[in-house]
């Protein structure tokens, strides 16, 4: 079973978001990753760019597929994980500590209609 943390808000595509304040960090799941495989390169957005809630903003490609990546909330790009740039392989040790996006989140609100840790577990199962 893969690893569902609670506190997080989870979407259909396989994405979490963390809220910190008026931000978010956004990444893939621990299921996410266990399903692409050996993360071999991750494409993230530039800082200032604007990303919207259900909409792709980046990819994770691994040995076995490629993925778009959909951001789970609207807002801006404050920061990237650059470590992702020349250690893909982060995602597969620890994907919820290796987040690909920080995002100054435009409507907060969105993450109510995401899912909890709990709602994932039954996605995933």
């Amino acid at each position: 079973m893969a690893k569902v943390i609670e506190g997080l808000y989870y979407s259909e595509s396989h994405e979490f978001v963390r809220i910190e304040g008026e931000f978010g960090f956004v990444g893939i799941t621990d299921y996410a990753q266990n399903q692409l495989g050996n993360v071999v390169y991750v494409d993230m957005p530039e800082v200032d760019d604007e990303v919207t809630a259900g909409e792709e903003f980046g990819a994770v490609e691994s040995v076995k597929a490629a993925s778009d990546l959909i951001s789970p909330v609207s807002g801006t790009v404050v920061e990237v994980n650059e470590a992702l740039e020349d250690e893909p392989e982060l995602i597969n040790k620890d994907a919820f500590e290796n987040w690909v996006m920080k995002v100054k989140l435009s409507d907060p609100s969105e993450v109510e209609s995401l899912m909890d840790a709990a709602s994932y577990e039954k996605t995933c199962e």
